[in-house]
């Protein structure tokens, strides 16, 4: 079975049931909504301004109108279609129509600029690209190196003059399901990941790696047609998608929430009856401290119903879910570990009956395998640090175009993660560090030595380092160690001045001026940086603005 027969299977079954709803809650009125207002809510909801939603019949019929118009510009099984969009109704139906074209999907992070953008369309083979109007400025400028790329289309209104208006094209088009024979071992979508040189690399995954993402989410979470699922991170990124997953499996509601604030979580909760909400560090981070203080105040709200909260894309504080269980104690808490490489989280996970193991990682997902090796790739003994390995039905196909890369990732079967880990005497994995130097910060990867050579640039740095700190609400922050040239100055206003070229995400939230210590082969020690300036501590992060 392929995963656009669960699509298909959910229009047929459930047709004018919701599939999905998109909340805005910058279009929102202002006040808070209270568990007094909640029968009109049940009444009138439907009529609010920010609030958008989509029937499972609908869903499928605009995925195969956009399936079919792909096939009507002559788009061939294997044709990669890039998609470049913020968090919409439209996202969904467009990645659907991609697969049932018999297309390979390309989601693209939205946070790239457009040096990012022109590279991963030609890395991926890119010919054609869906895109929304907050990504039009960045587009437009590298139109010239976007060679592949032979049709483009525009989700919203007043399209630019180089792209098609995706809606009314693909309004003219055939609401059937367009005759393409998939099978589970067909290519379906590239996803995109780097390691310590930020070049993203290109993750091609199968229909087989998708479809067990959905059993390995609903055996761990249980969803059944009575879940809500809330979906507050990127639909790009595999965690969200193959969380969401579960509610296809199911043919439950899911809510995209465009906003992390606390009161707009709570208010989604409360009007959309939520079940299910899976949370980013900082995010859960933010809840708990604003009603910790007395600014969220949850006798407005009503969250009986809330049941599973849980956290994945980066290490998560024990102390975190301490507090929160203090609050919450009807919850469910479960958390996640997994990579793109491995179709997202899943190929481990805590478990909510494990809530006395929170620190770990856990134990193999559903239909996974996993292993602490040392460098020959022998298991090490019980407690003793190594490289975690996993083997499951989600493993890669391949890094696109990167045959070497594919090969030291995937040996014999197994692929070897990156990170260090070990495993107690019950069974349960606990990260311990990193094998590569990703920062890890606020569930997105910050890749060093980007950041380190767009630092190089300014004439007064003679060398530098971006290495992670412990930071308590985004889990860590980049911090760049700066050594000045002799006879210069520098401040770090100045350095904060110059970082504003950079995406705010990418810019060192910490400045500190001191040597830079390498190793006799000219490699930065950034074991001793970090143990000289982490040490463990959590640290107060000096955001720039």
């Amino acid at each position: 079975m392929v995963i656009t027969e669960l699509l298909e299977k959910n229009a047929r079954l459930y047709g004018e049931e919701i599939s999905l709803v998109e909340i805005n809650p910058s279009e929102a009125r202002d006040r808070a909504v209270t568990w007094r207002d909640y029968s009109l809510i049940e009444s009138a909801g439907t009529d609010a301004p920010y609030r958008r939603e989509l029937s499972w019949s609908e869903f499928d019929k605009r995925a195969n109108r956009f399936a079919n118009l792909l096939l009507s510009r002559g788009l061939k099984k294997g044709t990669k279609v890039g998609i470049l969009l913020m968090n919409c109704l439209e996202w969904l139906p467009i990645y659907f129509g991609v697969l049932k074209a018999g297309c390979i999907a390309v989601p693209l992070n939205f946070r790239y600029s457009g040096e990012e953008i022109a590279y991963c369309l030609d890395l991926a083979d890119v010919e054609v690209l869906v895109f929304g109007p907050a990504f039009t400025d960045r587009i437009e400028p590298i139109l010239g190196r976007l060679g592949r790329v032979r049709t483009m289309l525009f989700v919203g209104r007043h399209e630019p003059a180089f792209a098609e208006p995706c809606g009314e094209r693909s309004g003219y088009c055939s609401s059937a399901a367009p005759a393409v024979s998939l099978s589970e071992d067909d290519p379906a979508a590239i996803y995109f990941s780097s390691g310590t040189t930020g070049f993203p690399k290109a993750i091609l995954h199968s229909h087989r790696a998708l479809m067990s993402a959905c059993l390995t989410e609903q055996k761990h979470h249980g969803q059944t047609r009575d879940d809500v699922f809330l979906c507050i991170p990127p639909l790009y990124h595999t965690g969200a998608k193959m969380h969401w997953f579960g509610s296809l499996l199911s043919g439950s509601r899911a809510v995209l929430l465009r906003g992390v604030k606390p009161e707009w979580i709570c208010r989604a909760v409360t009007e959309e009856k939520c079940t299910i909400v899976w949370l980013l560090v900082p995010w859960a981070q933010d809840m708990l401290d604003a009603i910790e203080s007395g600014r969220l105040n949850l006798d407005h709200y009503y969250l009986d119903q809330w049941r599973l909260m849980h956290i994945g894309a980066q290490p998560v504080p024990p102390s975190l879910i301490h507090r929160w269980k203090r609050i919450f104690p009807h919850h469910q808490y479960d958390t996640n570990y997994g990579l793109s490489e491995s179709t997202g989280p899943g190929c481990v996970h805590l478990g909510v009956e494990n809530i006395d193991k929170v620190g770990a990682i856990g134990k193999p997902g559903y239909l996974w395998k996993a292993r602490v090796v040392d460098e020959l790739g022998r298991d090490v003994p019980g407690g003793q640090v190594g490289e975690l390995i996993v083997q499951g039905p989600g493993v890669m196909l391949e890094y696109y175009k990167n045959p070497e890369a594919t090969a030291e990732t995937i040996r014999d079967g197994w692929l070897y993660t990156g990170d260090m880990a070990r495993m107690d005497e019950e069974g349960f994995l606990y990260l311990v560090d990193r094998k590569k130097d990703v920062i890890i910060s606020g569930g997105e990867n910050l890749y060093p030595v980007q950041i380190e050579d767009f630092l190089r640039r300014h004439g007064s740095i003679r060398d530098v380092a971006v290495i992670g700190l412990p930071d308590a609400r985004l889990g860590e922050i980049a911090a760049a160690v700066i050594a000045v040239r002799e006879g210069e100055t520098l401040t770090e206003a100045e350095v904060q001045r110059f970082c504003e070229e950079l995406p705010r995400y990418k810019r060192p939230r910490k400045i500190i001026f001191a040597d830079v210590p390498r190793n006799p082969t000219g490699k930065i020690e950034k074991t001793v940086l970090r143990e000289r300036y982490g040490r463990g501590r959590l640290v107060e992060a000096q955001t720039i603005s």
